[in-house]
């Protein structure tokens, strides 16, 4: 099958054989695909490697064969997102976390839309923190693991913003005492529902339990990004994560 212009963006790539690449993609209608890009790597290529940088928005010439597919041609379009210095490595935690928690060609535009909008928010130096998160959300929502915000999920009464709760993966949030490790305030798992910034304690509260929701679904699995994030932010104890 083949697949014109289709709106794309490189996640990942490595060497294959001695002149071609090995990518995963993101595309819009056909989900995360694994694509050969034959002889890019070659002095006198047609396809500039150039232009298979990660965060670049791409229009993709595919034939699609089977679980792989093959670039044929390929456009930049738009301004590419540029991502210095931490925003950078989010930008690649964003492309690990697709790539470890989707399945190939499993179309779901919404996710591909978080993608892009996330791209311009870094580029845009909005905060990391709360740009990771709403991607987190909006991720697990795509792919059938939406998050259970706005009710106690043992009464089923609205979440409370003075009270403590903690979020168990397969159930939801549950009321605790504020002396419980894993205590987020009421208010925090509103304003990630309500898509509203919290202070840069329900941050770092939103923040570990995405990263224990996530480890969930990766079968309690690590993700690299994680340790690269954690060094950066040693080195600048003032910086958002």
């Amino acid at each position: 099958m083949r697949l014109e212009q289709q709106p794309g963006y490189v996640l990942h790539a490595r060497p294959y054989r001695e002149t071609s690449l090995l990518l995963e993609c993101l595309t819009r209608e056909h989900g995360r695909l694994g694509v050969v890009a034959r002889g890019v790597r070659g002095e006198r290529s047609r396809l500039r490697r150039a232009q298979l940088e990660p965060f670049q928005p791409l229009a993709m010439d595919l034939l699609l064969r089977g679980e792989m597919a093959t670039l044929t041609g390929v456009e930049t379009v738009g301004t590419p997102s540029r991502l210095p210095g931490d925003a950078g490595l989010a930008g690649l935690y964003l492309n690990e976390l697709v790539v470890r928690l989707t399945g190939r060609q499993d179309p779901v535009s919404a996710l591909f839309d978080a993608y892009a909008q996330t791209l311009t928010r870094l580029a845009a130096g909005e905060s990391l923190a709360w740009s990771l998160r709403r991607f987190e959300r909006d991720l697990l929502e795509a792919i059938g693991y939406g998050l259970q915000l706005h009710h106690d999920s043992n009464d089923g009464e609205a979440l409370v913003p003075e009270a403590s709760y903690r979020y168990l993966v397969e159930q939801g949030a549950v009321r605790c005492a504020a002396s419980h490790p894993q205590a987020l305030r009421g208010s925090d798992l509103l304003a990630l529902a309500q898509d509203r910034m919290p202070d840069n304690a329900g941050l770092k509260s939103l923040r570990d339990m995405m990263r224990e929701i996530i480890r969930f679904h990766l079968g309690g699995g690590e993700l690299r990004a994680w340790r690269v994030l954690a060094m950066a932010v040693s080195r600048r104890p003032d910086t958002e994560r």
